[in-house]
C-alpha cells in the first residue's frame, strides 16, 4: 500500500511512543479528524497527560498486544527495529509508517502548509508565526518543537485549512514535506555525522526549496541558505535580513538591556513597522523577521503582528528565565551548535549580568569532534565556563574526545561528572548579579532545577 494514500484507507492508528513531543501532536490532529487513535510509551509526560485527556487509551510499556486491531502503526524515530510493537505489526502485515513520514502525510491535506527550515531558530520562529496567527484569529494547527506558552504545549489543532510546522533537516526528514511556504533561516554546517559536508546540506535544502508549491522566504543575509534557493523553478523567493536590499530588513536596531530587542522594519524600502521584542538576542531579531514576512504574506495586519511579536515570551527551554535566587539569575536553553551557543552567550552578555557562568552538556561526539575548536571559541564567550560529560545520544565515542579535552582549552573551565556535582558548585561560587545558564540539546535543563532546589534548600526563594 502506497503511503501517500494510506490515510485515506485506515481509520485506526497507533502511535510507538505517543507522549514524544514530535508525535502528540500528529496524533492529536489525526484524533480531531476522525480517526481512532491509541497509544504506547515508557514514561508519564506532559504530553502523554494531554493525549490522555482526549481520552486516547495508552498503555505503558511497549508490547506485542499494543497494536492489536490497528490499521496502521506509526512510529518514532527513537523507536529501534527490534521493537515489540513494530515486530508485531510486520508478524501481522500492519503498515508501519516513520513520524516524519507521518508528518509529510498529514501536512498534504491541509491547503496551506507554513515549514519552517534551518540549522538554527525552527522552534522560535515556528512559535512566532503560531502566536501571531492565532491572535489573529487565523486559528491554524501546529507542530512545534517546544512548549508555547500562549497553548501550554508544543502543538494545536485548529479548523482552518492552514498548518505550521517545523522542518528538521536531519537524515532529510523534511524531504517528506511539500509545503506551500517555505521558511529558510540559515544553513550550518550541523549534523555532520549524517551530511559529511556543508555543500551536501545545502543540496538537501536546495531539493526541499523545490517542493516548495508557493513562496520561499529566505534570509538574504544567509551565503548558503541563498545558495539553496538558486535555480528552485516555480516558487517565488522572499528576502529578509539586515540588509537594506532584502525584501524585509531591520533598521534602527536599538542597544537595550535585560531581555528586549527594539529594530524597525522595512519592507520594500519603505518603513512598516517598530518592533520591540521580549526575547534577547541578535538571532531573534532575525527569526521576528522571518515571522513579520510570513505573517505579512498571509494578510495579517502590521498592528497586530507588532502586538504579538512584543507579546512572544519565548518557547521553552530557548532562553527560558528559571527565576532568581538570593541575586542569582538562573536560566535555561537548548543551543547545542556552537553558533546557537555563540548567539546565546553574546545575548546573555549583552545583560546587564555581573558575570555570565555557562553549564553547558556537549551533544553527541560528532558534534564536539568536528567542532571542537567552534566550541572553544563559542564558550568562552562566556565569564566562567562548567561542562558535564558529552552526552551520547546515539553515538558510541569512536572519536575519543571527552568533556575534560574542551575543559582543557577554555581558560578557568571545568568539568564534572554528574549533575549533582555540577549544582553543589553553582551553588558554591555564583555570587549575587551573576546569570547561570545551563546549555544543551539533551537534559542539562535537569541541572538547572536542581540548582534551584539547593538554592531552595538553603533558604534562597526565588525573587
Amino acid at each position: 500500500m502506497e503511503c501517500n494514500d494510506i490515510l485515506s484507507k485506515v481509520k485506526k492508528v497507533h502511535f510507538v511512543g505517543i507522549g514524544g513531543s514530535g508525535m502528540c501532536p500528529i496524533a492529536e490532529i489525526l484524533l480531531h479528524k476522525g480517526y481512532q487513535i491509541t497509544g504506547s510509551d515508557t514514561a508519564e509526560s506532559d504530553t502523554l497527560a494531554r493525549v490522555r485527556s482526549y481520552g486516547v487509551p495508552v498503555s505503558m510499556g511497549q508490547k506485542a498486544e499494543n497494536v492489536k486491531g490497528a490499521e496502521l502503526v506509526v512510529y518514532s524515530a527513537a523507536i529501534k527495529h527490534d521493537n515489540p510493537e513494530l515486530v508485531a505489526a510486520r508478524k501481522q502485515g500492519i503498515p508501519t509508517v516513520e513520524r516524519s513520514v507521518m508528518l509529510g502525510m498529514v501536512t498534504r491535506r491541509f491547503k496551506n502548509c507554513i515549514a519552517v527550515a534551518g540549522t538554527h531558530g525552527k522552534t522560535t520562529t515556528t512559535a512566532m508565526i503560531t502566536q501571531i496567527f492565532l491572535e489573529a484569529g487565523l486559528d491554524p494547527s501546529a507542530i512545534i518543537g517546544g512548549k508555547l506558552p500562549l497553548i501550554g504545549s508544543n502543538g494545536r489543532v485548529g479548523k482552518s485549512d492552514t498548518i505550521v510546522c517545523e522542518a528538521c533537516e536531519y537524515v532529510d526528514t523534511f524531504l517528506q514535506l511539500h509545503p506551500s511556504v517555505s521558511v529558510i533561516l540559515n544553513i550550518d554546517n550541523d549534523h555532520l555525522d549524517y551530511f559529511g559536508t556543508v555543500e551536501n546540506t545545502i543540496r538537501s535544502f536546495h531539493k526541499f526549496c523545490t517542493q516548495t508549491s508557493g513562496t520561499i522566504i529566505v534570509n538574504g543575509d544567509d551565503a548558503n541558505a541563498m545558495k539553496a534557493v538558486k535555480g528552485i523553478g516555480e516558487a517565488r523567493v522572499v528576502t529578509y535580513g539586515f540588509q537594506p536590499t532584502n525584501d524585509y530588513s531591520a533598521t534602527d536596531i536599538q542597544p537595550t538591556q535585560r531581555a528586549h530587542e527594539k529594530f524597525s522594519v522595512f519592507k520594500s524600502g519603505n518603513k512598516a513597522a517598530n518592533i520591540s521584542l521580549s526575547i534577547p538576542g541578535k538571532h531573534n531579531i532575525y527569526n521576528a523577521l522571518a515571522a513579520f514576512a510570513v505573517a505579512d504574506l498571509f494578510g495579517v495586519n502590521t498592528g497586530n503582528i507588532q502586538k504579538s511579536l512584543h507579546a512572544f515570551t519565548g518557547v521553552h527551554r530557548r532562553f527560558e528565565m528559571l527565576g532568581e535566587f538570593g541575586g542569582v539569575t538562573v536560566a535555561d536553553d537548548f543551543a547545542h551548535h556552537p553558533t546557537e551557543v555563540t548567539a546565546t552567550l553574546t545575548a546573555a552578555k549583552q545583560m546587564g549580568f555581573k558575570r555570565v557562568w555557562a553549564v553547558f552538556q556537549p551533544h553527541t561526539y560528532s558534534r564536539t569532534y568536528l567542532l571542537f575548536n567552534d566550541f572553544v571559541k563559542a564558550l568562552s564567550i562566556a565569564d566562567r565556563v562548567v561542562l558535564s560529560e558529552i552526552l551520547a545520544v546515539r553515538e558510541t565515542n569512536t572519536y575519543n574526545i571527552y568533556s575534560k579535552d574542551l575543559a582543557a582549552k577554555i581558560p578557568g573551565c571545568v568539568w564534572f561528572k554528574t549533575f549533582e556535582e555540577i549544582a553543589d558548585y553553582m551553588v558554591k561560587n555564583a555570587e549575587d548579579g551573576d546569570l547561570i545558564l545551563t546549555l544543551g540539546g539533551g537534559d542539562i535543563y535537569k541541572c538547572a532545577h536542581m540548582i534551584i532546589e539547593k538554592y531552595k534548600a538553603i533558604g534562597k526563594q526565588q525573587a
